[in-house]
């Protein structure tokens, strides 16, 4: 089984929010967009570990210090305000170097004591445990009744059918000037599967705008993905077009006359740069007056080219975009819900329910995050290469100051697969709980995957579910395969998500609008996890005790909505559908009320067809 998963696991889309580097020494971790959730209204959360007092303390030597160089420079004559100055700018370096001192390699040799989490130890804690974990006699976790937090759901006003911008009499005089379309929106849709969803339902949302046409958004060939897939490839057209009749006009090309002005090729075509998150009203005094000069506009790359914080009706045109018009197409679609009913076939032991983990331990995404692992020198050789090979020079500037203990104890590298296990063991589930994991190649498989088979021998994923026929047409798509897993992972009673990124954001939300505002979700405290799994005398008993406490903090606040919603990129609306999407939804009941996945998969289908 383990040399089956290991040969057969395909690479799929990375997240292009990833923005930290690390040097060539040193590792760094990916820059998560959304690793912590954003609730205001919970109550508050257990005490955090040791963890915190001990970085605590180093941070506030590092101050002191800092602090009384200051005072002393100040109290000095002689000294003028040009050489306060330098010394303001050092400072800082001499900060980052002194907790490079506290937590890196040279601690040892300044007297300070580890800490806590910054050691990758998972997989001797693993054997070390692995007789308690085989041998616990305590109940397992029943699927379906994972999830104790409920939502009162509100009786629901029909979305409206009007088209968007007849509900803004505010911009009416600049957009309604003479009658028809203020002329036609071309998008190019960049990164990976998410990311271009994103693109797409900020493309709606801006054509509603500025009651533009918006011509179908063209996938740009990404050099990561290197996926050539164009929109309908992934996504019907026509669905797309017929959902977003009396809101947002939708052709597949420009007319005739447009295309000979610019030679019928649209790269032709001025781009315009519009910097990411632009308000609403930059694309009404800046945009629309050029929309409506030239007719036609070209922006790209078009990812996160919107605020957010926009009106309700621009609002609800991402929702419809997002949970209406867009449908994987047909060869997806079908594949996709044959391997949901082979996952449920499979799980008759737990009455047809699965968990799906996202996996993000493929090489690239070890490198990238350049945390250290069990490899040794090995392993950083193979990391060193990989990144020097895909990033080339970007991880050796000098001015990059990274510390992988540091990474790691902030809870930033991607966990492997034994960790996924102890972590869901630990939390009650038992060996006879089907998983499938949605991911790419994972680096070393046959050896990391080993420990998480033993746990759990119900292990799929989309190459053990489907045929080699099946899946030949998706091979060398990164963006089709990812389109699978996504869906796989929609309809599972548990998903389980270990790194950042759009793929579990859009996830999220998309389970949340599904089953009744609750994302159904288990999301790791990562800084508190990595302390536990370092600590070599933890019994087996304390750390279920944890996991449980883990558990349950994941089930409030996946049907938690932020009281304040700030709508940045954690707080999204593709993360947090609701209120803001609930007229779409199927259901109108007001009790409580928390959606069954077997009952939604039969709806989702319903609606889809």
């Amino acid at each position: 089984m383990v040399a089956h998963i290991a040969t057969s696991m395909k690479p799929k889309s990375n997240s292009t929010n990833n923005t930290n580097n690390c040097g060539s020494n040193g590792y760094s971790s990916e820059g998560s967009s959304g690793t912590n959730s954003n609730s205001s209204s919970p109550p508050p959360s257990p005490p955090q570990p040791r963890l915190t007092r001990t970085l605590s303390q180093c941070r506030r030597r590092l101050r002191s210090k800092t602090y009384s160089l200051v005072r002393r420079e100040n109290l000095s004559s002689g000294l003028n305000f040009r050489w306060n100055l330098r010394y303001l700018l050092v400072l800082p370096l001499l900060y980052v170097s002194g907790l490079f001192m506290c937590v890196g390699p040279f601690s040892g040799l300044l007297g300070y004591a580890s800490v806590p989490g910054s050691v990758y130890r998972s997989h001797e804690n693993f054997q070390r445990l692995w007789d308690d974990i085989r041998f616990d006699k305590s109940s397992a976790l029943q699927l379906s009744s994972v999830w104790k937090y409920k939502r009162r759901l509100k009786v629901q006003k029909p979305c409206p059918n009007s088209t968007a911008r007849n509900h803004f009499p505010m911009y009416r005089a600049s957009i309604m000037e003479s009658p028809g379309s203020s002329g036609y929106l071309i998008v190019d849709a960049n990164g990976g599967l998410n990311q271009q969803r994103s693109a797409i339902c900020n493309a709606v949302a801006v054509a509603g705008l500025l009651n533009a046409i918006l011509v179908i958004p063209q996938f740009e060939l990404n050099s990561v993905w290197r996926d050539p897939s164009q929109f309908g490839d992934i996504y019907d057209v026509d669905r797309f077009v017929d959902n977003l009749k009396g809101y947002v006009n939708v052709v597949t090309e420009l007319p005739e006359a447009l295309m000979e002005r610019y030679d019928h090729n649209i790269s032709n075509i001025p781009n315009l740069r519009v910097q990411a998150w632009a308000p609403v009203n930059y694309y009404l005094g800046v945009v629309h007056p050029i929309l409506r000069d030239q007719g036609v506009i070209r922006i790209a790359p078009f990812a996160n080219r919107l605020t957010m914080n926009v009106s309700p009706h621009i609002q609800l045109l991402r929702c419809i975009a997002n949970y209406k018009a867009l449908k994987f197409s047909l060869p997806i679609s079908t594949l996709a819900e044959k391997l949901v009913n082979r996952m449920i076939e499979r799980s008759s032991r737990t009455g047809g329910k699965y968990v799906s983990v996202h996996l993000r331990f493929e090489q690239d995404m070890v490198a990238f995050s350049c945390c250290v692992y069990d490899g040794g020198e090995g392993e950083k050789l193979d990391m060193d290469s990989f990144r020097e090979k895909g990033w080339k020079g970007k991880f050796k500037r000098k001015d990059r100051v990274v510390v992988p203990a540091l990474n790691r104890v902030e809870g930033k590298c991607p966990l492997t697969p034994v960790e996924v296990g102890l972590m869901l063991r630990g939390m009650g589930f038992d060996n006879n709980t089907s998983i499938y994991l949605a991911s790419g190649n994972i680096y070393q498989a046959e050896k990391h995957l080993a420990p998480l088979l033993k746990m759990f021998p119900l292990l799929y994923t989309k190459d053990s579910l489907a045929t080699p026929d099946e899946l030949a047409p998706f091979k060398g798509y990164s963006s089709r395969l990812a389109a699978l897993d996504y869906t796989v992972s929609l309809f599972s009673e548990v998903f389980v998500t270990t790194q950042g990124g759009n793929f579990p954001h859009f996830l999220m939300g998309h389970r949340r609008f599904l089953f009744g505002g609750h994302a159904k979700t288990i999301k790791p405290d990562k800084r508190k996890l990595v302390v536990l799994l370092q600590d070599m005398s933890i019994s087996w008993k304390a750390f279920k005790d944890e996991m449980e406490v883990m558990l349950t903090e994941s089930d409030r606040k996946g049907m938690t909505v932020p009281r304040v919603k700030k709508f940045n990129r954690k707080t999204s609306i593709y993360t947090y559908p609701l209120p803001e999407c609930a007229c779409l939804q199927q259901s109108n009941n007001s009790k409580l009320k928390l959606a069954d996945s077997a009952d939604v998969l039969k709806s989702y289908h319903e609606s889809m067809r």
